[in-house]
């Protein structure tokens, strides 16, 4: 299994400076990578007043890491334009040299950041865009003309340059919550990776089967989930868990968890 931390980018780590020591010190200590929550607003809570933009986090990670695998988790797609998205992931993939994950779900109304920008807060409405940005995302990626006539998106005639590094394509991970609806499952199916939220190893089992049933095996497939600092990794590891991610308490000091995060995933814990 690989190790990464996850990372609310509140508080102290709003800070992008701070975000860059983070990065060096995982780094250092042997960790496998860094994904950022993709928030525009939160809950009022005190300790996160301060909310940072992932993307040029990442960006500043991107350009003073070198081994580290970096990316958003998740981003909700249904509130992007997907040409924009295309953008911004061949550009990071580029300056990262090939280390960029894209996350993506349905996302959450949490703290109203959906409902307070007139976003649309019904899952079937927002799980429809969903589907079709995913869609012309690929095709944006593939270097070809896209012609896209959709019900949420157009795009007429337009071929985006460059690539990205990696090939076929940038590695999607899709989230879903165990216990909940197979839909998201099998949408994460189609993907290169299944990020459960929420969801405890036993549920994950069951979600496993959905994802071997679509896809007929689940080599090469990454399992991605949140573990906390006491968890028996190796029932993870037996369940098919590719991935580690390790919390970060955003209302714990940067310096202490800077500090814990030099010491490796096996060291004390960030949260």
């Amino acid at each position: 299994m690989r190790h990464a931390a996850f990372l609310p980018a509140f508080g102290e780590f709003a800070d992008p400076v701070v975000v860059v020591e983070l990065a060096a010190a995982l780094e250092a200590g042997g960790w496998d990578g860094l994904f950022l929550w993709d928030h525009v607003v939160r809950p009022h809570e005190p300790e996160r007043a301060l909310v940072a933009d992932p993307w040029i986090l990442l960006a500043a990670v991107a350009t003073t890491t070198s081994r580290l695998r970096l990316g958003p988790m998740i981003t909700p797609l249904a509130r992007r334009r997907p040409q924009k998205v295309a953008r911004e992931t061949v550009t990071l993939d580029h300056l990262s040299r090939g280390r960029l994950t894209f996350g993506v779900g349905l996302g959450v109304d949490s703290g109203g950041e959906l409902g307070r920008f007139g976003e649309p807060t019904d899952d079937r409405a927002r799980a429809a865009v969903y589907d079709e940005a995913l869609v012309l995302l690929q095709a944006l990626w593939s270097g070809a003309e896209v012609n896209h006539h959709g019900d949420h998106f157009t795009a007429e005639g337009v071929t985006f340059l460059p690539r990205p590094v990696q090939q076929p394509r940038i590695p999607l991970w899709g989230a879903a919550r165990g216990g909940g609806a197979r839909r998201p499952v099998r949408r994460a199916a189609g993907l290169d990776g299944l990020f459960p939220v929420n969801t405890e190893v036993d549920q994950l089992l069951p979600m496993l089967d959905v994802v071997a049933a679509e896809r007929g095996s689940l080599d090469g497939y990454d399992v991605v989930m949140e573990a906390p600092p006491d968890a028996d990794l190796d029932r993870y590891e037996a369940a098919g868990v590719t991935w580690i991610m390790r919390g970060i308490d955003d209302t714990r000091t940067a310096a202490d968890v800077i500090a814990a995060a030099a010491q490796g995933p096996h060291g004390p814990p960030l949260s």
